[in-house]
């Protein structure tokens, strides 16, 4: 899934798929100012960068890591994700509540989305801790 919002970022982010931020409706008022432009599309590459180390590191982990390694992935994840709760959501947030994110409600669908990755992560690191599964 994360490879799909790489691909998205990189090559279709005027998108509503996946990391597309075409579901914010500022994304089309900067196409107006140059600047402003490149830097959102600088921005939007940036995250599709990062999102790639995320996704080979990981898999450097699983194919190579020790236990050791991959529960503490594990854990690093679920404190990387939650960061989200901390910055992100909130904004978008506010900007689902005065109509600048489209479809309306998609802040509340990411956030269950996010949650529902830290619940998968966490209920997985009990699991492993708890019942060495």
């Amino acid at each position: 899934m994360e490879l799909g919002n790489v691909f998205i970022l990189y090559f279709k982010p005027d998108s509503k798929l996946g990391n597309g931020v075409a579901v914010f409706n500022s994304w089309f008022d900067i196409k107006h100012d140059d600047s402003i432009s490149l830097f959102a599309y600088y921005m939007a590459y940036w995250v599709a960068g990062v999102k790639l180390i995320f996704i080979f590191l990981l898999l450097v982990i699983l194919f190579t890591g020790s236990n050791t390694t991959k529960i503490w992935a594990v854990v690093a994840m679920i404190l990387s994700i939650a960061t989200y709760f901390w910055k992100l959501h909130p904004i978008i947030k506010k900007l689902d509540k005065i109509g600048k994110i489209t479809p309306k409600g998609y802040s509340k669908t990411l956030g269950y989305m996010i949650g529902g990755f830290l619940l998968m992560f966490s209920t997985a690191l009990i699991m492993h801790i708890f019942f060495k599964i």
